[in-house]
């Protein structure tokens, strides 16, 4: 419970008020709710015969547990991508903007336009997601040549989800 805690603390800080670059400011809509997500962003070694080596490291998905405000468990975050809620709503995401970070170590910040794919509950009146305050999840510092291809490696990330109608 002290990851939920530590990731939840995050969220209960500032994120709906962090400096976020207008790149990402969703086009219309009311901020719902603030979630914190604490995994990893799993990465491939693929063939690529432009990189250095003969193979660069692939985003593959992410795999996060979602926590709200009170640190209390509240869903998961996955490939497609897609957010669920423990009641069974789910939304998957569509990128619209990107805002790099400057620590080479973190994912960049995100807006994507959601659509509800399954189920009423939490997540069905959801239209946007902004991904902001990530730390980890780049990819992999380790090498990745054609002798590492089909290498996996999960690398452990934080963010915090703002979900917005």
């Amino acid at each position: 419970m002290q990851i939920a805690s530590l990731a939840a603390t995050r969220v209960a800080q500032s994120p709906a008020t962090a400096a976020v670059p207008l790149a990402l400011a969703p086009k219309t809509g009311q901020l719902m709710e603030s979630v914190a997500a604490r995994g990893t962003q799993i990465y491939e070694c693929r063939a690529d015969a432009a990189a250095t080596g003969g193979a660069k490291w692939v985003f593959v998905a992410p795999q996060a547990d979602l926590y709200d405000r009170a640190g209390k468990p509240i869903g998961t975050h996955y490939e497609g991508p897609h957010w669920e809620a423990v009641d069974g709503s789910r939304i998957t995401g569509k990128l619209e903007a990107r805002a790099e970070s400057s620590d080479r170590g973190e994912i960049p910040w995100l807006q994507l336009s959601a659509r509800t794919v399954k189920g009423a509950g939490r997540f069905s009146q959801i239209t946007s997601v902004r991904r902001v305050n990530t730390t980890g999840g780049a990819a992999p510092d380790r090498g990745c040549d054609t002798g590492a291809v089909g290498r996996i490696e999960a690398v452990p990330y934080t963010a915090d989800y703002l979900l917005w109608s």
